[in-house]
């Protein structure tokens, strides 16, 4: 790779989501460039609302490459976040989640040094992802130098440790309560996971406290507190087990009549305009 003969003596980081095209792109590293694989640390960021998927798929791509994966965080969890934050739950348009528990320890992690970092966007992608604003901090694109699209990433990942099993339902990695969700896929979070679907429910009917300088406190039950601008959590798995009934398709990614690995390959997630949070998603 060109870039890498420009910064001599810096070091060599690549974020890993638990998504495919991070972990095709640490692979495409260690198969093609063995010598850069030596240099780079693996990190992966753990906000703790993690899905038990992605941990045990980790795990196959530390063992592939042959590397520990560093482990990151914020040092606190969701609640302690969400208490800072006025007891809001993270939006698209109000991404605190990203900026406290991905981005920030990502710069405490590399501090001042001069650092390269990979970045898994695909040659066939139109999004930028998280670049870092601090000079010291070189953003490199092999997919794109390297003219690697969608569907190399799958064979990259079918000819190594395969693809993440959350897939079966879901179309990109993330915590389990990720508003960037779809409504299918909250629905497959219901049926796959309903420990984790009841403690998101939970979130949306927590009472927060409001203040008005007449009442003084106020309690309101959910107020500020849905998942998604459409409705409840509750509300969208109903609709899209509904939409499903009447249909008669499951809301998956995969169908009957091929393996949900290669119905994967056909589900669109790279609408930039419905990404998930922009560290998370490298």
């Amino acid at each position: 790779m060109k870039a890498m003969s420009q910064l001599d003596g810096a070091r060599h980081v690549l974020g890993l989501s638990g998504g495919k095209d991070s972990a095709a792109l640490a692979i495409y590293i260690k198969d093609n460039y063995p010598d850069i694989h030596e240099k780079v640390e693996y990190f992966f960021t753990d906000t703790g609302a993690e899905l038990q998927e992605v941990y045990d798929f980790l795990e196959k791509l530390e063992a592939y490459l042959g590397k520990a994966i560093i482990r990151l965080s914020s040092g606190k969890d969701f609640d302690h976040w969400l208490k800072i934050h006025n007891e809001y739950l993270p939006s698209a348009q109000q991404r605190w989640c990203t900026r406290k528990m991905k981005i920030e320890p990502f710069e405490k992690f590399v501090g001042d040094d001069p650092v390269v970092s990979y970045i898994g966007i695909r040659a066939d992608e139109n999004r930028e992802g998280y670049i870092s604003k601090k000079e010291t901090i070189k953003a490199v694109f092999p997919f794109i130098e390297g003219g690697i699209v969608r569907s190399d990433v799958f064979q990259i990942l079918e000819d190594s440790v395969g693809i993440p099993d959350y897939y079966k339902w879901r179309s990109r990695s993330g915590c389990y309560f990720c508003f960037f969700q779809r409504q299918g896929e909250w629905l497959g979070l219901k049926r796959h996971h309903p420990q984790l679907f009841e403690k998101a429910k939970a979130y949306e009917q927590k009472t927060r406290i409001k203040y008005d300088w007449k009442e003084g406190e106020i309690p309101i039950k959910g107020h500020g507190y849905t998942w998604s601008s459409q409705g409840t959590i509750e509300e969208i798995a109903a609709k899209a087990e509904a939409r499903e009934q009447k249909s008669g398709v499951t809301a998956t990614v995969s169908k009957v009549s091929e393996s949900w690995q290669d119905a994967l390959k056909n589900v669109d997630d790279d609408d930039p305009e419905d990404q998930a949070c922009l560290i998370c998603s490298l």
